[in-house]
């Protein structure tokens, strides 16, 4: 009997019919996985390459950048794109299956199941939950490693102060946390075995803490009723490598579900845990001024990046830094002095806490800094860290230190808590190995020429939920009336990483334009606040420049920016409490508000957990990249549209960041009228 036949028996074991695969595909339409080639083909047409981020890039110094290292022959990630090209039809449309060595298999109409009788459905489902458990389990780290720091600076293990006391404090007391006649730091203990709780419990013996206690109760139920609510972060990401495995859970719909359970660890085991640990020990910062983008580098300082998302032997390195025994170690070989600067969250983070650490580029930007030959010492934590930043760092004979065992770099010097973080409490002399290394790279480099494009701007950020109810009089008040009266439209997030299937930090610059002209305001953090720090949209300038009549009297009035910088990725939590903020003044849920996520570089796996994350709020996502979905029609429209029918909010996906913008302020207007505000 051929392999191809499938033999029917009636129920006394007899023949009653041959059916051939490829005459009858069962439980699957072959269009499903053929007419995705016309749409992947249409949007990668959209992709720029290289020239065409050169001339329509928004920042000057990007472009000087990339002309000057084509000059010298260093690439960089916008030629590796161009190298790639064309892309994989089937990595786009996400219906290639690596998951097992019975593969790889790709959907195809000769083929429409894998080898294990997967079909498109199941297995573009299975991609997108392994993406967004990724994407978990590096947050996830980030979290991890700061709220055993706060546990250990309150046990004495690390030696650290804690510095957001009344914040730490305040959080506790509202999780039913004893704080009376109890010290900081036994509070502390408690408030971080909380959040631990949250991160690793193994059974559902009690709820998830920080959605019990930090999600709005309308949300709470509309997560219950579709039964999505976690048992804890570690959990769900073992679930869904467990469940989206070859060979366990076939059925597309269920991987989806466990997609949204776990994307609600992402809010609230990986972000609103990671937040509220670090302004807790780091302290939550305050608005400031700072120059930024790449003319701000200096020429003759110690200078010292620091890159990643790991704050704790961040705060050490730049307290002892600036501290004056480092400055005139500095002086005494020549130098002016230290200077810090910020790539990436672990910069974001550092900027509002410390004065002088200078913000410059977000990942696809590090090998055009490193490529001025001006940074002495490049310390790189974990996350966004591409590995081709070594081979700029040693064209200019950059010093590159790894400062985690999750992170190690060829050519790069290791000088790291281990895996165990076992010398935790050894980081001021870790701290000291490495400022010390800069000097002695600043020594090494004498004479390697620099190349500092003349364009830098001035950026207040240090935004939070804190500064802004000071800002406005006590309360969110001003901001609710503002926003029912009109005279403001709505409130975006604008946020998420930058991707060369863009040009390079267009999009977001684009969208940004529309919006404020419309008279929204902008709050921003991360990777895509960068073009808006650097381009003006974070100073009072862009008051009069950018914003429509509305936002402008506002602001001004205030004495606010158009955007408010509220810092790292994980500071989305201050976002949503600036919004929830304002909505609850009005007696409105979250989802019926005129607010929005957009991401419209959106790239890596954390990104896909970002968006949803607000989409599981209740609010809608807007991007200019195309999830990896096109295979499957029906992951796409649930991804893309039926989760509105669920209670939460949809995907909205344009390559056109100018029409991208005009639907948000379209769909914000449609809002309003549903609420009667207009």
């Amino acid at each position: 009997m051929s392999d191809h036949t499938h033999t029917h028996l009636d129920e006394h074991g007899n023949v009653i019919e041959h059916c051939h695969d490829h005459d009858h595909h069962h439980h699957h339409d072959v269009n499903d996985v053929t007419d995705y080639n016309e749409a992947v083909n249409a949007y990668r047409k959209t992709f720029p390459n290289k020239q065409r981020v050169i001339e329509e890039t928004p920042d000057p110094a990007v472009k000087a950048m990339l002309l000057r290292m084509e000059q010298l022959g260093i690439d960089n990630a916008f030629d590796r794109f161009d190298k790639q090209q064309p892309q994989c039809n089937f990595g786009l449309a996400g219906i290639c299956c690596r998951i097992c060595h019975m593969g790889p298999c790709r959907i195809t109409k000769k083929s429409p199941r894998g080898v294990c009788g997967a079909d498109a459905d199941l297995i573009v489902a299975r991609n997108l939950l392994r993406a967004v458990a990724a994407g978990t389990a590096q947050h996830g780290m980030h979290a991890r490693e700061v709220i055993l720091s706060l546990k250990w600076a309150a046990e004495g293990k690390l030696p650290l102060p804690i510095l957001g006391e009344d914040k730490m404090l305040a959080t506790a007391a509202a999780w039913g946390i004893p704080t009376e006649g109890r010290t900081v730091n036994e509070v502390a203990i408690d408030f971080a075995n909380v959040m631990l709780a949250d991160l690793s419990r193994p059974e559902a013996t009690e709820e998830y803490q920080t959605i019990k206690y930090g999600a709005p109760p309308e949300r709470q139920q509309v997560w219950k009723d579709l039964d999505i609510m976690p048992i804890s972060t570690y959990h769900e990401v073992f679930e869904s490598m467990h469940n989206s495995g070859e060979a366990t859970d076939g059925d597309w719909q269920n991987i989806m579900k466990q997609f949204l359970r776990t994307g609600l660890t992402f809010v609230f085991g990986t972000v609103v845990d990671t937040n509220l640990a670090t302004d807790s020990l780091f302290g939550v910062g305050q608005r400031r001024k700072t120059m930024v983008n790449i003319g701000a580098l200096k020429k003759n300082s110690v200078n010292i990046a620091v890159h990643g998302h790991m704050p704790t032997l961040v705060s050490e390195i730049v307290r002892l830094g600036q501290s004056e025994e480092y400055v005139e170690k500095a002086k005494a070989v020549g130098a002016d002095g230290i200077q810090f600067y910020g790539i990436c969250c672990t910069g974001l983070s550092a900027m509002y806490r410390y004065n002088n650490v200078i913000p410059l580029c977000n990942p696809p930007g590090a090998e055009l800094v490193l490529s001025t030959g001006a940074l002495d010492l490049w310390v790189a934590d974990v996350q966004d860290i591409y590995p081709s930043i070594m081979n700029a760092a040693n064209c200019f004979k950059t010093t590159v230190v790894t400062t985690e065992d999750s992170t190690k770099l060829p050519g790069a010097e290791h000088i790291a808590y281990d895996h165990t973080h076992s010398n935790i409490g050894e980081t001021t002399e870790i701290a000291r190995k490495i400022v010390d290394r800069a000097i002695e790279s600043y020594q090494a480099r004498k004479g390697i020429p620099k190349f500092i494009p003349p364009y830098e701007v001035e950026a207040e950020l240090g935004f939070s939920v804190e500064s802004v109810t000071k800002d406005l009089g006590g309360s969110f008040q001003p901001l609710a009336d503002a926003l029912k009266s009109g005279q403001i439209r709505g409130v975006v997030n604008l946020v998420g990483c930058t991707n060369p299937k863009t040009v390079y930090e267009r999009c977001i610059v684009d969208v940004a334009d529309i919006l404020l002209k419309n008279n929204i305001l902008i709050l921003t953090n991360g990777c895509a606040s960068f073009p808006l720090l650097k381009l003006g949209y974070c100073n009072m300038e862009a008051v009069e420049t950018k914003c429509g009549e509305g936002l402008k009297a506002f602001l001004k009035q205030y004495n606010m920016p158009p955007v408010w910088h509220v810092g790292e990725c994980v500071d989305n939590t201050r976002s949503t409490g600036i919004l929830v903020g304002a909505c609850s003044l009005l007696g409105r849920k979250l989802c019926e508000m005129p607010y929005a996520q957009s991401s419209p570089e959106w790239a890596n796996e954390k990104g896909v957990g970002a968006a949803l994350a607000f989409r599981l709020l209740g609010l809608n996502s807007y991007h200019c990249v195309e999830p990896q979905t096109f295979g499957s029609e029906k992951v796409t429209r649930f991804l893309k549209e039926d989760t509105g029918k669920m209670g939460l909010g949809v995907m909205i996906v344009n390559t056109d960041p100018q029409v991208l913008g005009n639907r948000i302020v379209s769909d914000f207007e449609a809002k309003r009228k549903e609420l009667g505000w207009d």
